[in-house]
């Protein structure tokens, strides 16, 4: 299996760097960006096979977008309030999954399992 990049685009600052902190001990490089524009520009740039997207700062739409952009990438997004009704919207967006920032174990879990089904496909 290839090395994982994530890129990480999260509205707060504190919770971004402990997902950045906690995420390092998994995967071979974590970027954070501040953009959606740059989250785009970073996944091209350093083939991130996994994208964590903050719900509060990109819509179901932009979901929809970078899903059809980068079809082999993971997006896990992450909202502190997420319902079922944004959890059901994310996923047929094209989001693996949808957790509050917090919660590091299932975004590692979601997005090494995701990353794995891709890289299977692929080979």
């Amino acid at each position: 299996m290839q090395p994982l990049n994530v890129v990480l685009l999260q509205s707060d600052s504190r919770v971004a760097q402990s997902l950045v902190s906690a995420l390092a001990n998994t995967f071979s490089s974590v970027r954070q960006v501040q953009s959606l524009g740059e989250l785009r520009s970073s996944i091209a740039k350093h083939r991130a096979g996994i994208a964590i997207l903050d719900m509060e700062t990109a819509s179901i739409s932009d979901i929809e977008h970078l899903s059809r952009e980068f079809p082999t990438a993971c997006i896990v997004c992450t909202h502190r309030l997420a319902d079922e009704d944004m959890w059901t919207a994310a996923v047929n967006a094209g989001a693996a999954d949808i957790y509050p920032p917090s919660d590091t174990r299932g975004i590692v879990r979601t997005a090494l399992r995701n990353a794995c089904i891709t890289n299977s496909a692929a080979a």
